[in-house]
C-alpha cells in the first residue's frame, strides 16, 4: 500500500475534520472521498454511455457487450 502527502488549505481541513469525525480518521476520511468521487465518476460514465445507446438502438452488440462486462447478460 503506498502514501499520499497532501498540501491543505483551511477549506480542506475543515472537511477532513468533519470528514474524519464520520470515519474515524483522516487517513479513512481521505479514502472514503477519494472513492466515493472515483464512484461518482463511473456512474456519469454509465449514465453517459446509456444515453450514447438510446440514442442508438440499433446498437445492439455494443449494448451486449456492457450488459456482459456489468454481469448481467451471458
Amino acid at each position: 500500500m503506498g502514501t499520499l502527502n497532501v498540501r491543505t488549505d483551511e477549506a480542506m481541513e475543515t472537511a477532513l475534520e468533519k470528514l474524519a469525525g464520520e470515519h474515524g480518521t483522516r487517513s479513512e476520511a481521505v479514502r472514503y472521498a477519494v472513492l466515493r468521487t472515483y464512484k461518482e465518476k463511473l456512474l456519469e460514465q454509465a449514465k453517459a454511455d446509456s444515453e450514447r445507446l438510446e440514442a442508438d438502438p440499433d446498437d445492439k452488440a455494443e449494448m451486449l457487450a456492457i450488459q456482459r462486462f456489468m454481469g448481467v447478460a451471458e
